[in-house]
């Protein structure tokens, strides 16, 4: 049977004082050197939460392929849309970089109960506009401080367009649904977060003929992608090479399908102008065939074969091909 007593208070005391003397000896005690010990603050913004952002990564390279879809039928050429690794900044930094007058969409991301925001250039969205409507494809160099009725209804179908290119691009991450909250044209005015809140900030350049390339980009909020942190982090596969043997193999079915005409020469019998005159219908001319049969693709020699007949109809056996 095990015994027990109370503590005297000169017990309770000479424990007290143990405790704080190793707590001291403990904080006073040089850990930096150590590689396996570093700082870290719960509840901060670490951004290795993130991991290198592999899965956001390719959510963005995706996404670039799928917006050309939104700005081809604007553009009427196919744009090259390249995607840039994302950053973090606070929003403050992300808008002192920005200009004053400039098309901010916010968008609810249900799923994660936050927001994004798409920024897009005033002449990025004057030039997608002169080009919509039948305009020459050039750049702009005039200076806007307000949009126009017009231009305001193609920054509603960007939008949503490529909100849809977006849900796309995430699907095999995590299934999202994007709607459109609401849009500025200030960023001082944007009630999107606190200035000194983190945000992921993606970027993507479209590459136009003849002019600067212009630029577009996707703001999240860190803390919205951060109960997701572990999913950002996983590997997920890349559909670029998914895609191009797909290419491939559409490309390759559409040339195999391609009609193409086939004929046969027999002969090439020579018939004096006087005699050609005089020819009347039902009369025969006679021609001589020659060893070969001449066979001919598009009107090109590309075979040699032999009259013959198979099931009763008249038939050639490709001997050798002609070289050309």
């Amino acid at each position: 049977m095990v015994s027990s007593r109370k503590l005297s208070s000169d017990e309770v005391d000479a424990l007290i004082e143990g405790l704080q003397t190793d707590e001291g000896s403990s904080s006073n005690s040089d850990l930096s050197g150590s590689p396996n010990v570093r700082p870290f603050k719960f509840g901060s913004d670490d951004l290795t939460l993130l991991g290198d952002y592999y899965a956001l990564r390719m959510i963005n390279e995706r996404f670039a392929r799928f917006s050309r879809a939104v700005f081809l039928p604007m553009l009427r050429i196919q744009p090259r849309i390249s995607s840039f690794p994302p950053e973090v900044k606070t929003f403050d930094e992300y808008t002192s970089g920005i200009e004053s007058f400039m098309s901010l969409t916010a968008s609810r991301l249900e799923e994660l109960r936050g927001n994004m925001m798409l920024v897009m250039d005033p002449t990025f969205i004057s030039i997608l506009t002169n080009s919509f409507y039948g305009g020459q494809l050039g750049p702009d160099k005039s200076k806007k401080t307000e949009f126009t009725s017009t231009e305001d209804r193609l920054i509603e179908i960007i939008s949503e367009g490529l909100n849809r290119m977006l849900e796309s691009a995430w699907k095999d991450l995590m299934p999202i649904n994007l709607s459109v909250q609401g849009r500025e044209v200030n960023p001082q005015f944007v009630s999107f977060v606190d200035g000194s809140e983190l945000v992921i900030i993606c970027s993507f350049v479209v590459q136009l003929p003849g002019m600067d390339a212009a630029n577009f980009d996707l703001i999240y909020p860190l803390q919205t992608l951060k109960p997701i942190a572990s999913l950002l982090r996983s590997k997920v596969q890349s559909d670029v090479v998914e895609d191009d043997v797909s290419w491939r193999q559409r490309l390759e079915r559409a040339v195999l399908e391609i009609p193409l005409k086939v004929s046969a020469r027999l002969s090439k019998p020579v018939v004096s102008m006087s005699k050609l005159i005089s020819v009347k219908p039902g009369e025969v001319i006679p021609i001589q065939i020659g060893e070969g049969v001449e066979v001919r693709v598009e009107d090109k020699p590309i075979f040699l074969g032999e009259m013959g007949e198979v099931s009763g109809q008249s038939a050639i056996n490709l001997n050798k091909r002609i070289s050309s």
